[in-house]
């Protein structure tokens, strides 16, 4: 993969880390951490930069990293580091209330390396005894510690689609496998999963079996010709179980394993009723002791005299009855633009052009530029004048390319106080608002609202960003009184979004769903902040469709014209 900017900032923070736990001196830390602050609000991409040295912050020094990292996808400087500093020091990172700054103290005074050594010496007292560590901090320490140590019953789905990414590469590369599936909660698009389901097609059990082994993972639970069980880490360490079948048995098999179980039961009622029974191998005929297979789960959803249900809303919430017909739901195909990304001129990682080039990869017939707006500097937000010139170059990108429209749009916050981060004059201006909270999460329900209300009150702001703030497994984000945003976005016509960032997935799907009944308006965005970010649109879909969304409440399938009368409804 190429380098891009967010990657080098990465790096020179990365550096300054190191630098802190092994105890440099200040200022040589803080050249780093200025150096990559330079970069990050430097408003040209990667390619744009000539030379580095002319970016205010990065220096000779810093400017050979850079360069090195740039031309090789390494860093010789990094690599030492990690090596004189234990690896099992970063653990300690993990632990709330625990800065570079703090470990390096454990590191130098008392030694500690990891988190054993760590609650050793908070039990023992030597912790309490270091200058910036009382009594309170050490309890905290450890009840940190403790909650640590249990670990997560459920993993977040976004571990769960890297890990899952990572693994479909492995099986692709497989000379003994047909084919195969995920299955279970994943394919299911739950939020959160207690392991990952693999359905397997094979001629050769035993060599598949083989192959398996090869995956990279830290124990083996399970090993024999039907089922291979691994326990693999990705931040989190995952179960992940690999069911081998013949191809005739893969459709039910996959049908079984994807469950839910409340789905499965009711499938197993309507095959009673027909004299049949379903298993994981295929559908067993009592009268005759036949057992019948199927070549994908839309015939076997047929032979029950049902249209194929998709995997998202197979959870016994109505879709058997629903589905005796044809329903129709959005389609990733049904995308027309993305309406929700960020580039170079705040904190993304690729120009502008950039990014239409890539939004014209995926055949869109528009985009949104929406860079953060002026309140949020820790994303390099954009002033007026910021936003003015980047409309300049959007114009000129226009002109050279006449196969995309592009919107020039805001991220605009949504202040503590209630007030938009710019004036109405100016709003009016641009060609999109979109409304949104980053700050003063821990605000009371009704100063909440009263901020999401002003944003939707303003005859410029069509659509709210990632309404409730939540980040999954890691931030419930903020009160919000679901059910009075759902009735002012009615009545406002102002459109949620579904953003499609996995971390997110925000609105949820059971929110969603309530959008639609009550006739609001959704958007479907990635949100990008980089090229790979643009394929989070897809899983927003599945988002979308495990919420039973239409097409037509998708603002983004609109055509053009349509999009255009919308934002510009109240001009």
């Amino acid at each position: 993969m190429a380098i891009n900017k967010k990657d080098v900032v990465g790096l020179l923070e990365d550096i300054a880390l190191y630098l802190e736990l092994k105890g440099e001196n200040a200022f040589r830390i803080s050249a780093y951490r200025r150096a990559a602050q330079g970069l990050e609000r430097d408003e040209r991409s990667l390619e744009e930069i000539e030379d580095f040295q002319n970016i205010k912050g990065i220096g000779v020094g810093t400017n050979s990293i850079i360069v090195e990292y740039v031309e090789t996808g390494e860093s010789e400087f990094l690599q030492e580091l990690k090596e004189e500093i234990p690896e099992t020091l970063l653990d300690l990172l993990s632990l709330p209330g625990l800065g570079g700054k703090r470990i390096a103290n454990l590191y130098q005074r008392l030694g500690i390396t990891d988190i054993p050594s760590l609650e050793e010496k908070c039990l023992n007292g030597e912790v309490g005894e270091l200058p910036g560590f009382g009594k309170k901090t050490v309890e905290n320490i450890l009840q940190a510690i403790e909650k640590h140590g249990e670990g997560p019953d459920r993993i977040p789905i976004s571990h769960a689609l890297l890990v899952l990414d990572k693994i479909k590469e492995e099986l692709e590369s497989f000379s003994s496998i047909e084919r195969f599936s995920v299955a279970g909660s994943v394919r299911r698009m739950k939020e959160s999963v207690g392991d990952i389901d693999f359905i397997i097609s094979t001629k050769s059990p035993k060599e598949t079996r083989s192959e398996l082994l090869t995956i990279p993972h830290e124990e083996i639970i399970a090993s024999g010709d039907t089922k291979v069980s691994l326990v693999i880490r990705e931040d989190y360490l995952i179960n992940v179980d690999f069911r081998m079948v013949s191809e005739e048995q893969f459709a039910t098999t996959l049908h079984h394993f994807t469950g839910s179980k409340a789905h499965n039961i009711r499938m197993r009622q309507i095959a009673k009723k027909k004299g049949e029974k379903i298993n994981e191998y295929g559908v067993g005929i009592e009268a005759t002791d036949e057992i019948l297979t199927f070549k994908n789960e839309k015939e076997f959803f047929n032979h029950f005299n049902l249209s194929y249900i998709p995997p998202e809303l197979r959870e016994d919430f109505g879709e058997i009855e629903a589905f005796q017909e044809e329903v129709s739901l959005i389609e990733p195909s049904d995308i027309r633009g993305d309406l929700h990304m960020h580039t170079t001129w705040s904190d993304g990682a690729q120009s502008i052009e950039e990014m239409v080039l890539q939004a014209r990869k995926y055949g869109y017939e528009y985009i949104a530029i929406t860079d953060h707006s002026k309140y949020l500097q820790v994303a390099n937000g954009l002033t007026e004048d910021r936003l003015l010139r980047q409309r300049e170059e959007i114009e000129k990108l226009k002109e050279k390319y006449s196969d995309i429209h592009i919107f020039a749009g805001v991220e605009m916050d949504i202040l503590p106080d209630g007030s938009l981060d710019y004036e109405d004059d100016f709003l009016k201006e641009m060609d999109f608002v979109i409304g949104a909270i980053h700050s003063s999460f821990n605000q009371k329900e009704e100063d909440i609202m009263k901020r999401l209300m002003k944003a939707m009150e303003n005859p410029y702001v069509s659509l709210i960003a990632h309404p409730t703030g939540r980040l999954i497994g890691r931030r419930v984000g903020y009160a919000v009184n679901m059910e009075e945003l759902l009735s002012k976005a009615k009545e406002t016509h102002t459109a949620l979004e579904i953003n499609a960032n996995p971390n997110r997935f925000d609105l949820s799907s059971e929110w969603a769903k309530a959008a639609e009944e009550m006739g609001v308006l959704l958007s479907i965005n990635s949100d990008a902040h980089n090229y790979e970010s643009f394929s989070f649109v897809e899983l927003g879909v599945r988002v979308a469709r495990k919420g039973w969304i239409k097409k037509d409440t998708v603002i983004n399938t609109w055509p053009l014209e349509d999009l255009k009368k919308y934002f510009n409804r109240n001009k």
